[in-house]
């Protein structure tokens, strides 16, 4: 099993939202962060006052997935989504997971994960 974090611009949320569920990946969680990185933010006047803004708001996705094959084809999907060519199109990151374990049921491991038919 593989956990994979997406760093993004918020105005890429829809497109990335939209381009997982094109490849039939559904379990994902969202958040509204802030961070920072080779950006660095911008400059900004606020009441005739300059005002560098460095930490700028961001989305984070988390999905796990079974396979490294799903990983891949998962990461590709978020890339080609989330690209615009400038500085500030984010990261991705990928861990292995040990286990996961589905509340309601207790089954782990990969069936934990995988969607039910029920």
């Amino acid at each position: 099993m593989i956990k994979i974090e997406a760093i993004v611009r918020e105005d890429k949320f829809e497109d990335v939202k939209e381009a997982l569920q094109n490849i039939n990946v559904h379990g994902i969680t969202v958040y509204q962060v802030m961070g920072c990185g080779t950006q660095k933010g911008y400059t900004e006047y606020v009441r005739g006052q300059k005002v560098d803004i460095t930490i700028l708001p961001k989305i984070k996705f988390e999905i796990v997935v079974s396979t490294d094959e799903w990983a891949e084809k998962t990461m590709d999907a978020i890339q080609k989504a989330a690209y615009t060519g400038m500085p500030g199109d984010g990261k991705i990151f990928s861990y292995k997971l040990d286990n996961a374990m589905r509340i309601r049921t207790r089954e782990t491991g990969p069936e934990a994960i995988q969607p039910r038919n029920e």
